[in-house]
């Protein structure tokens, strides 16, 4: 597939799918979905495919707690049959990435079908999955089209649209965070990109009331959002547009659930308190005028790289091998490269301010968060304030990126 896919966006999404489905050839489908997600919208969609003579099978995944995990890409390959089919990924985000990746090693096509506004990951080529209880983000495939049924989503459970408000205004604090990493780490950065990211989060944002209040307009620009977040990706060949600091703080505390055997959090709400966190170091950022980034500067030193090692070994378990092969340009940074990096930080000082002006205030993404129903606190995900301190202190080596948190570590911030 090249290009993006067609995406619409309303009222009539079911029929806009089987015109699709008709006028391109796709006569033989597979549609996956969930208890959930089938009620909402699969039996729907089911039932207008057989109205028209196009031949469907239908996969439910069982499961209280499903995850994009081995469990689930089995139940789907058991419920296969041997015809060449395209895909309809019928749900949310699990259901899409395992859909995305089971069609992509079946050499076929998938369509999305949207039942929530909760992730952005319905236009990317990424599926995150669990592997062997470790989160890993897998190069699949993008969709060849997305149909969301704007009723369906105005109607999802208030906690998905939380979850989503709270991945889509991540990329306030990730797209800042991609500029740092290109302003003192060189990082592949593209600037048009990242506008496009960062519009589609401010209009999110400046809707947050619309979005409380359930209103389809507020929804309506939320799915867009976030569908653009996911286009954006798609563009530039990786997850630089749309996760930063904030996702590896999600990303670690969800890899600690999974190994403890917990219940799973909702990737949007994880990430909303994510932002939070970035927002706040962000926050100390614009305060900081450069005789304060000069001292702080002077007394900052290269943490051994042993004593990285074993933070990462203690923190990461079963995955501390591959974190820390990952992050070795940060570990193995020699006394020349960090002095080169801090006189670097310093003679950028004012770019990294005006980056640091474009990010909302902690105080306003409370009050966003507050507005929609999303979590503010770790208590309200059943998390501990002990395992989200470690999550914001470790989950910066989940990534080989630099970050608002790597800078707030040379600089003493917490």
């Amino acid at each position: 597939m090249s290009g993006h896919p067609r995406v619409y966006i309303g009222p009539d999404a079911v029929n806009e799918l089987i015109a699709f489905c008709r006028a391109n050839g796709h006569t033989h489908l597979a549609l996956i979905a969930d208890d959930n997600t089938y009620r909402a919208l699969g039996a729907r969609v089911e039932t207008a495919c057989r109205q028209v003579e196009l031949d469907v099978r239908t996969v439910i995944v069982k499961g209280d707690d499903i995850g994009a995990d081995d469990g689930a890409v089995y139940q789907v390959l058991l419920g296969l049959d041997k015809s060449p089919r395209t895909f309809l990924a019928v749900g949310s985000g699990t259901i899409t990435d395992v859909t995305r990746f089971v069609s992509h090693r079946s050499n076929a096509d998938f369509i999305s079908v949207p039942t929530a506004p909760s992730v952005d990951g319905f236009t990317s080529i990424g599926a995150p999955m669990i592997v062997n209880g470790v989160k890993v983000t897998i190069m699949a495939q993008g969709p060849l089209a997305v149909f969301a049924d704007l009723p369906t989503l105005c109607a999802a459970p208030a906690a998905m649209l939380a979850a989503g408000f709270g991945d889509m205004i991540a990329k306030l604090t990730s797209i800042a965070d991609w500029e740092l990493g290109h302003l003192f780490w060189d990082e592949p950065y593209d600037p048009a990109i990242a506008a496009r990211a960062r519009k589609a989060a401010w209009d999110c944002a400046r809707s947050v009331d619309a979005l409380a209040a359930r209103e389809c307009a507020g929804v309506e620009r939320l799915i867009d959002g976030l569908i653009e977040s996911g286009l954006c990706m798609l563009d530039f060949g990786e997850t630089r547009p749309a996760s930063g600091y904030e996702h590896h703080v999600s990303h670690y505390l969800e890899m600690k659930l999974l190994w403890e055997g917990r219940h799973s959090v909702l990737h949007g709400a994880k990430v909303g308190l994510g932002v939070l966190t970035s927002a706040r170091l962000y926050d100390q950022i614009r305060r900081l005028d450069r005789a304060d980034v000069v001292e702080r500067l002077e007394a900052a030193e290269l943490p051994p790289a042993a004593e990285e090692i074993a933070r990462i070994e203690a923190a990461y378990g079963p995955q501390a091998d591959d974190i820390i092969a990952l992050h070795a340009p940060f570990i193995h940074m020699t006394q020349s490269q960090f002095a080169a990096l801090k006189a670097r930080i310093l003679e950028q000082w004012p770019a990294a301010q005006e980056i640091a002006a474009r990010v909302p205030s902690a105080d306003e993404v409370t009050d966003w968060l507050n507005k929609v129903g999303g979590a503010t606190t770790p208590a309200q995900l059943g998390l501990s304030d002990e395992e989200t301190a470690t999550a914001r202190a470790v989950g910066h080596y989940y990534r080989n990126r630099f970050s608002v948190k790597k800078l707030a570590r040379i600089l003493d911030l917490s």
